[in-house]
């Protein structure tokens, strides 16, 4: 029976409580800890925090037996951001990191499994270029892609087998795990011909004001511009960081 406090739903409020709780810090909650903290009987505590596992609003580690805020509500917190929003407070960013490196500006999202470019600025030449806004491309084997799937709430890598889009694509889900885990420990992502012969991209996460990541920025140019001698120029690197800071700030101040 659920019960009704004034015009509130007690359960719910408690469910919310614990969520709060659980968001205040970067560490897992114990049902002891968090009975301390709310008040409520251990009992209590137990049937909620069941519910919130069962809708993945809440996850348990199963060797700790601590509990976290879980991947769907992340998953669902970041989507308040809405596409265009991150486009227009991005797009004055992009046009100046596409400048500073003398190479093409991208911004992607991800979306239904795959890096959907949601802006792209052309290399400051004047070379034959193709506007790739509203393209979808692989998260595995991009720059872009690796960044948003180092920081996916869900943390779901793509299903093998992965599909190989160069000799030099990653395909093996283990090596694929353990470059993402580098991009963690960065804060940024590379790919050297992994997705085109002859191209090297880089890439930044952008983050919302609570720390998610909601989307990244990048560039892409010719192997012999960004990595001539067969090494990332970190220059590059740089420039693209920069521009992620500075959008990830903008995002601070609505």
């Amino acid at each position: 029976m659920v019960r009704v406090v004034g015009e509130t739903i007690q359960s719910v409020e408690r469910a919310a409580a614990i969520l709060r709780l659980l968001a205040s810090g970067p560490r897992q909650l114990g049902v002891a800890e968090l009975a301390r903290a709310l008040g409520l009987p251990k009992g209590t505590l137990h049937g909620i925090l069941r519910t919130l596992v069962h809708v993945g609003f809440v996850e348990q580690d199963q060797v700790s037996g601590k509990y976290r805020l879980g991947a769907t509500l992340l998953h669902l917190g970041s989507s308040y951001l809405d596409v265009n929003e991150l486009r227009t407070r991005a797009i004055n960013w992009a046009d100046a990191l596409a400048g500073r490196s003398r190479e093409s500006a991208w911004i992607g999202t991800l979306h239904e499994g795959h890096v959907l470019v949601i802006h792209h600025v052309f290399r400051p030449d004047d070379s034959m270029q193709t506007l790739q806004v509203g393209t979808y491309l692989p998260t595995h084997a991009s720059a872009l892609g690796k960044v948003l799937l180092a920081h996916d709430p869900y943390g779901e890598a793509p299903a093998p087998p992965l599909q190989p889009y160069t000799k030099h694509t990653i395909v093996d889900p283990a090596v694929l795990e353990q470059e993402l885990d580098l991009v963690r420990t960065r804060g940024w992502a590379a790919e050297t011909e992994e997705l085109t012969e002859g191209e090297v991209a880089i890439a930044a996460p952008i983050k919302d004001p609570r720390g998610l990541v909601v989307g990244a920025i990048g560039i892409r140019g010719a192997v012999e511009r960004l990595a001539a001698d067969g090494v990332l120029h970190m220059e590059f690197v740089s420039y693209v960081r920069d521009a992620a800071r500075a959008i990830t700030r903008s995002l601070e101040h609505p």
